[in-house]
């Protein structure tokens, strides 16, 4: 006998949305009802292509690829030289390509999000995109395989890496390039977790582990977990800043228990406070680093928060917020809406 199906029908889905659409009008009403103006994300145009000519678009595209190369052009002879400064792990008698072109080679891979080395290889080596390539960088006559990149980055000296990129950052910091895009003259600071890769095979002991499945299923899967600090700019710019690895021994072996991201936020915290010990830090971060240490430790290093609320948590907070907000419901006003009435 076949199982039922689960998905909704499409009574249900019509259902659901005439659900959404009357809590956002009655959301929409208690706003007004304090004074707020109701926002919502602006639709995407549903118009066709501004270009009326093959020559408008080549011309927008152009302009498009000159503005990033006057950044690039700007910001790589810096990096370039401060990368080729760091110890090169291969065999001189093997080397075909210098460091700087091969790391270079791994700054493309980023910049044009190649999601795996034969996606890489099948691209890049395109004569078209050669030949583009020749054009912006002259001194580049052929490019390495993406296994040469990989057999690098596995060796090389990696806290020289990062600091050749907080160094870049510091630089832009200093040319004023993110004082347009600060919230409260801060710069905000989104730190959150994510997992890179899941298997079922434990091929590093830094692996963390949990139990997954149910019943006959139910095994040990061993993942790789990453707390990463990023610039999160409001108009949608991120820019990654510092990761921290979360490793099985930095936990607490005797009672059990693996390293988690609380653990990982003390360690990331602490490297973001010695690299940049003056700057204004707005940190963004989601509910679960709503409690008492975190606070303490952002105050101790005098950055502000931005932290998520959820109505389990700090319930001492919500009964405060809710008894103020009962004497003085008018005071509840968004950021959007002050800078709504102040235009």
């Amino acid at each position: 006998m076949s199982k039922p199906c689960r998905r909704p029908t499409r009574v249900a889905i019509k259902k659901l949305r005439s659900e959404k659409k009357r809590q956002e009008k009655v959301l929409n009403a208690k706003l007004r009802a304090t004074g707020q103006v109701p926002h919502s994300a602006a639709p995407l145009p549903n118009r066709s292509s501004a270009f009326a000519t093959v020559d408008e678009e080549q011309k927008a595209r152009e302009d498009a690829v000159s503005k990033q190369m006057r950044l690039l052009r700007k910001e790589l002879p810096a990096l370039l030289a401060q990368l080729e400064q760091i110890p090169d792990p291969r065999d001189p008698k093997k080397r075909r390509h210098k460091l700087t072109v091969l790391l270079l080679y791994g700054l493309l891979m980023f910049v044009f999000q190649f999601s795996s080395r034969r996606e890489t290889n099948r691209e890049i080596s395109r004569p078209q995109f050669m030949a583009n390539l020749h054009l912006l960088f002259p001194e580049i006559d052929t490019l390495p395989h993406a296994d040469t990149l990989f057999r690098l980055l596995r060796d090389i000296d990696l806290e020289q890496l990062e600091q050749a990129h907080v160094d870049l950052v510091r630089r832009l910091i200093r040319g004023k390039n993110f004082r347009r895009y600060l919230i409260d003259h801060c710069y905000p600071i989104a730190i959150d977790g994510s997992q890179k890769l899941a298997g079922d095979t434990l091929w590093t002991e830094e692996l963390l582990q949990r139990t997954v499945g149910k019943d006959e299923t139910r095994h040990t899967q061993y993942f790789v977990y990453v707390l990463e600090a990023s610039f999160a700019f409001h108009n949608g710019l991120v820019i990654p800043l510092l990761s921290e690895f979360l490793e099985h021994a930095l936990g607490e072996p005797e009672a059990q228990k693996q390293d988690c991201e609380l653990r990982g936020f003390v360690r990331l915290s602490d490297r973001l406070k010695t690299l940049f010990p003056r700057l204004p830090i707005l940190l963004l971060l989601d509910g679960l680093y709503a409690n008492g240490p975190v606070m303490r430790r952002c105050l101790r290093a005098h950055w502000q928060f931005m932290i998520v609320l959820k109505d389990k948590d700090l319930s001492t907070v919500w009964q405060e917020f809710r008894a103020l907000h009962a004497l003085k419901p008018q005071v509840g006003r968004s950021r959007y809406a002050e800078e709504t009435a102040a235009l």
